[in-house]
């Protein structure tokens, strides 16, 4: 962290509290030295009661505190807080963006020349300390700013840099990738219950089944075909669902889903 420690958050919502959460857990900042506005009065409370950290109501008392800015407002909302803030914003401050399809020329542009700006694009795995978040540095982001995304992202799950043009993907990825995973879930636990199954049993067997594979996978290296292959048995059950998953284009409608859902964020952030 910078040699002023304060931390601000400039929006106090879900996932800002996520994030000022897992900093905290991991050690890089203090309760004393988070900060955090909205002129919602309930997400203020929230925000400090969640992570032991000051609230305010106005952005400005956040960026002539903090010199690390984290921008967690809706996407709509992004316009008004840069015009609030830009008088303040000094070489000194970096705005770390987590505003969904907010291009980094957007955020650059309603700052100061040379302004210091990282974009984020987390995901809600993050509430729970698991997020898949990309990141991309503005082309006056320091290697000590990159540093510092990098670390703070890391608190809260995997964190990888990629370029702007990639970001898109990443939102068809990993944005959008609970939604198919919970779906998923949801085919599961039907499934078991088409079979006999109480509800309640079938989606405690889908959770763990799931959980447990992606353990697997990432605690022993496994690639997910060589994990198919330890399931499979000539002739035997597992082979006849995944028979049945080919037969309806599982595979292929997972990769139309990415590819719809990065589409969608392409012309959303143009728009």
């Amino acid at each position: 962290m910078p040699t002023t420690r304060t931390l601000g958050f400039l929006g106090t919502g879900q996932m800002a509290t996520a994030l000022a959460r897992g900093f905290l857990k991991a050690g890089l900042v203090k309760a004393s030295e988070l900060l955090g506005s909205d002129p919602n009065p309930d997400a203020r409370q929230s925000f400090s009661r969640e992570t032991g950290g000051r609230s305010v109501r106005t952005n400005r008392e956040v960026i002539a505190e903090a010199r690390v800015l984290v921008l967690a407002v809706k996407p709509n909302h992004v316009g008004e807080v840069l015009e609030e803030i830009r008088p303040l914003f000094t070489s000194e401050h970096v705005l770390i963006s987590i505003a969904a399809g907010v291009s980094l020329e957007r955020l650059e542009s309603g700052l100061p020349a040379g302004a210091r700006v990282v974009r984020v694009m987390p995901n809600t795995p993050a509430l729970v300390g698991a997020a898949a978040s990309a990141f991309c540095p503005g082309r006056n982001a320091t290697t000590q700013d990159i540093r510092l995304t990098q670390r703070l992202l890391a608190a809260v799950g995997l964190a990888v840099e990629v370029p702007e043009a990639l970001l898109n993907a990443v939102t068809g990825l990993s944005g959008s990738g609970p939604a198919y995973v919970c779906q998923f879930v949801e085919g599961l636990t039907d499934g078991g219950v088409a079979c006999g199954l109480p509800r309640p049993i079938a989606f405690q067997l889908a959770v763990q089944t799931v959980a447990g594979t992606i353990q697997l996978m990432k605690e022993k290296g496994l690639h997910p075909a060589q994990v198919k292959e330890m399931v499979t048995s000539p002739g035997g059950t597992t082979i006849e669902g995944l028979q049945a998953l080919a037969e309806g284009a599982f595979q292929g409608v997972l990769m139309k889903a990415v590819r719809r859902a990065t589409e969608t964020a392409a012309r959303l952030s143009s728009s």
